[in-house]
């Protein structure tokens, strides 16, 4: 049992820093694009949107689901307090507090991941808002 306790811990936390790792790289990829980018090198403003909105969806992806995939390593965990509890036969309380609190990490290491993917996407959909309004002004859309 403990080393399912372990591949759940290590695999569902180590997901989680994956995920956040990735929507951090995308980004600094799209905040360094977004930088760069010419409003005269589009035809119209619908390729304009497309191709400043690419892989925005990423972020916003990690964003929705981190808090599940860190509430799923809580059920687990509690779950596998209570197999634990269940087959030791002993009611320590010492024991089940310390297996829901461990339980509780990956939630908040999910909401940690979240919060800071929230504040990204936002940021960038607000970059993609501004360049697309100043296109409709320079171009007279």
């Amino acid at each position: 049992m403990d080393v399912l306790r372990e591949v759940v811990d290590y695999g569902i936390i180590g997901l989680l820093v994956m995920l956040s790792l990735w929507a951090v790289a995308v980004a600094v990829e799209r905040w360094l694009y977004y930088r760069r980018v010419s409003l005269n090198q589009f035809e119209n403003i619908q390729i304009m949107e497309i191709d400043l909105t690419k892989r925005l969806v990423v972020i916003g992806t990690v964003a929705a689901n981190a808090p599940y995939i860190g509430l799923l390593r809580t059920v687990l965990g509690i779950m596998l307090t209570f197999h634990t509890m269940g087959t030791s036969r002993t009611m320590a309380v010492s024991a089940i507090m310390v297996g829901l609190s461990l339980a509780l990490k990956a939630t908040a290491i999910g909401l940690l991941v979240a919060i800071p993917c929230v504040v990204l996407n936002n940021i960038l959909r607000r970059r993609v808002s501004e360049l697309l309004t100043l296109y409709k002004v320079q171009h007279g859309a």
